[in-house]
């Protein structure tokens, strides 16, 4: 690790001021493998940034955003000087290269029960992060780093039973985590670095290792080496040897479902990393294994659990395909089910069946898996009764599988991601027996039931067919929400153009004694010339030539005394009077007393012009104050209970913020009733956001801040949409260490 204090360590030779005599092509990997990670470390540093800064937008409080503020300013004042010190640590990689075989065990080894209850949890957090990112490296670069750690031995003249590598993964990541550690930063940000730096650096190793292997060949140093990790057999594993029956199941499935080498180092780093966080937690006397002497009893092998668990009812209440509806979720206490088979089981020797260790700690992932899945309140009721049913069948899946966990494209994972995906917007119960999703769905967990055997092709051939139903749906509901969108822009646009016209007649009419004929035309007849130039607004102006007669026409009827202002008068009406009628026309005003209207019109201004006594501004009669137009204004104690509640809801409006166009939402109504819903559509114009049920019909209109009280009252929330089985994955991790 890093010394934080002021003493750096000279290495010996160096103190000498020489460096350590390399090869040639030792010389120029370390040169190309420099310059590539130093372009690599730039872009996750850059990328860190731009998380960094979504995450600051999208906020919900100051002191979140000041957080990741501080963060980015941290981390851009220091990554020269991170980007420097894991240059120095690479280059003495290449200058004194550790034993790849692990010789310094106090890092190397895998992390145990025992010592990990030693260290803080976000010190866990960070050793697991880097403990998966090495692993998923060794398993996907697996053929060039044998290569490269049998030719970098010979190039450093080592003996076989202490190889070297240089480029291993642990190295780098190792390296690259000490030289991170000068960055002031919490944990979250850490983790943030360290995936970046995975994404970026980690994961394009692959072109640097074949460029060392190139350069190696090139000097002759085992230039025959062949790697057949692929093509070759598969990596042995002592639970899938034994019966034939499994061989049947394998055999059946599709080539695609099985896991390849690296989900199944995958599947292992994940699973191991949480069998250590439960083995911190208190073992319960909840198998047999427990309860018996390691003589009374026969340890049984996954596949005679399988077995076992076939035979298996869904649950207590179970008693038909019919019923699979009825009632409450279902929550079964997977540990206790598979107890209670072992108890009725005996071997032929007369022993008490047990499970092995690693069964016990899978048979209790799979149950908390399904303990946030009953909590999960971003399922709607009827879909979690559904899949509450699936508990025994998603065991048996893991217990032949453990790539389950950690292979997001796995079958039985993208099915059951799916269902809950699709079920988000369900929400009324009474629409069961008329609802095609919901049907669709029942019969899904209905074939899983009485049809899993162990062959995972059941569930990619429901998933392809639950795919296409929801593409035809989805098909529809899209078209029948663009309907609803572009219908409520319309109106909401109109609705905005009825009020922009109102109020500013109501501004230039206000105090004005008008004659009857003048008011009629501007009220009921030239109102709608302005709003068909409000919608239709454009590069020609039309609102803004539409309140210009309005203006002219009240300026023309104002007494006017000055010669220059009657000149300008004599110039404009003619105009004036062409333009009202031409507009009148065109919203066809009463075409049949339209003449008598524009004659006495011009018999008004020809009065006002001569006589100067038109359109005199009204005073204010006595009492009646300077202007009603402001109330709030007027009144200081409702201006204080605007700003009190102004400042209730601030939190509330910057949450609002954060909900975009396709984010699921539900309202809890005052009766009690719920309902979900999708934002359909956000018309900043009018502040209106507008909400579409899943077939893409309207159900609710509300403002930015009408939703801020919603949440406020507790009666708007904000549905999760991220995969189900990711959801509780990542739910089940963070529990399980905050108990560590």
């Amino acid at each position: 690790m890093n010394k934080q204090s002021g003493i750096h360590y000279l290495h010996p030779q160096k103190a000498q001021g020489m460096d350590p005599v390399l090869p040639s092509e030792i010389v120029r990997i370390r040169d190309t493998v420099a310059a590539g990670l130093s372009d690599l470390l730039q872009g996750a540093f850059d990328a860190v940034d731009d998380s960094l800064f979504e995450l600051a937008n999208n906020s919900r409080s100051n002191n979140e955003q000041n957080r990741y503020f501080e963060a980015m300013r941290e981390i851009r004042i220091k990554r020269k000087g991170v980007e420097k010190q894991f240059k120095v640590a690479l280059n003495n990689l290449f200058n004194k290269p550790p034993f790849a075989d692990g010789v310094d065990h106090t890092d190397s080894e895998e992390p145990s029960a025992d010592r990990l209850a030693l260290v803080q949890n976000d010190e866990l957090e960070e050793q697991v992060a880097l403990s998966t990112m090495i692993s998923k490296a060794k398993a996907h670069f697996q053929g060039p780093l044998l290569q490269l750690q049998a030719r970098f031995t010979a190039a450093y003249k080592q003996d076989e039973q202490h190889p070297v590598n240089p480029l291993a993964p642990e190295h780098l990541c190792r390296a690259f985590a000490e030289s991170a550690e000068t960055l002031e930063i919490q944990i979250r940000e850490r983790l943030i670095v360290l995936k970046q730096f995975d994404r970026y650096v980690i994961s394009n190793l692959g072109m640097l290792f074949d460029e060392a292997n190139r350069i190696l060949i090139q000097a002759g140093i085992i230039p025959n080496f062949r790697y057949q990790g692929r093509a070759g057999k598969q990596v042995e594993r002592s639970e899938s040897q034994t019966s034939s029956s499994e061989n049947k199941h394998a055999g059946s499935s599709h080539q695609d479902h099985q896991a390849t080498p690296e989900d199944m180092a995958a599947a292992d780093s994940l699973f191991e990393q949480i069998r250590h966080l439960i083995a911190q937690q208190n073992r319960g006397s909840m198998f047999p294994s427990s309860a018996y002497n390691a003589t009374n009893v026969q340890y049984i092998s996954g596949n005679e659990l399988l077995n076992l668990l076939a035979n298996t009812p869904p649950g207590p209440d179970f008693s038909g395909m019919e019923n699979l509806s009825a009632g409450e979720p279902l929550s079964i206490d997977l540990r206790e089910a598979v107890k209670q088979i072992l108890l009725g089981q005996k071997t032929s020797d007369g022993k008490q069946p047990a499970l092995k260790e690693m069964d016990e700690d899978l048979i209790n992932l799979v149950s908390m898996l399904f303990e946030f899945i009953l909590d999960d309140d971003n399922l709607s009721a009827p879909i979690q009764v559904l899949i509450s049913r699936l508990q025994i069948p998603i065991l048996k899946v893991a217990i032949k599988d453990k790539s389950f966990f950690s292979r997001a494209t796995h079958p039985a994972r993208k099915l059951l991601n799916a269902l809950a995906r699709a079920g988000i917007g369900w929400s009324d119960a009474n629409e069961k027996a008329k609802d095609k999703l919901y049907e669709q769905i029942h019969i899904i967990v209905a074939k899983i039931l009485s049809d899993f055997d162990g062959d995972l092709s059941l569930f990619e051939k429901l998933g392809e067919e639950f795919d296409q139903f929801l593409a035809r749906e989805n098909r529809k509901a899209t078209l029948v929400e663009q309907r609803t969108r572009e219908s409520e822009r319309g109106r909401i646009k109109s609705q905005k153009a009825q009020e922009t016209v109102d109020q500013f007649l109501q501004q230039r009419l206000a105090n004005r004694q008008l004659p009857g004929p003048v008011r009629e035309i501007l009220v009921h007849g030239w109102s709608r010339v302005m709003f068909l130039a409000y919608l239709r607004d454009d590069v020609e102006h039309r609102w803004q030539h539409a309140t210009r007669i309005v203006d002219d026409l009240l300026w023309c009827l104002h007494p006017h005394t000055e010669d220059a202002e009657r000149d300008q008068w004599v110039r404009v009406v003619p105009s004036l009077l062409k333009a009202l009628r031409a507009g009148l026309e065109e919203v066809s005003y009463n075409a049949a007393r339209l003449d008598d209207m524009m004659a006495s019109l011009k018999h008004e201004l020809t009065e006002a012009f001569r006589c100067n006594h038109v359109a005199e501004v009204r005073p204010p009669a006595v009492g009646e104050p300077e202007s009603a137009a402001d109330p709030v204004a007027a009144n200081p104690q409702t201006n204080t209970q605007k700003d009190l509640d102004d400042a209730a809801i601030a939190e509330f409006v910057t949450q609002i913020e954060q909900i975009h166009v396709g984010d699921w939402v539900e309202f809890n109504l005052v009766n009690g009733t719920r309902f979900r819903c999708k934002l359909s559509a956000i018309i900043e114009e009018a502040d209106c956001f507008v909400f579409v049920n899943r077939m893409g019909l309207k159900v609710i209109e509300k403002s930015r801040v009408e939703l801020a009280h919603e949440m406020r009252r507790g009666r708007l929330n904000l549905l999760e949409q991220g995969a189900l089985v990711d959801r509780a994955l990542d739910a089940v991790m963070s529990k399980l260490r905050r108990s560590a």
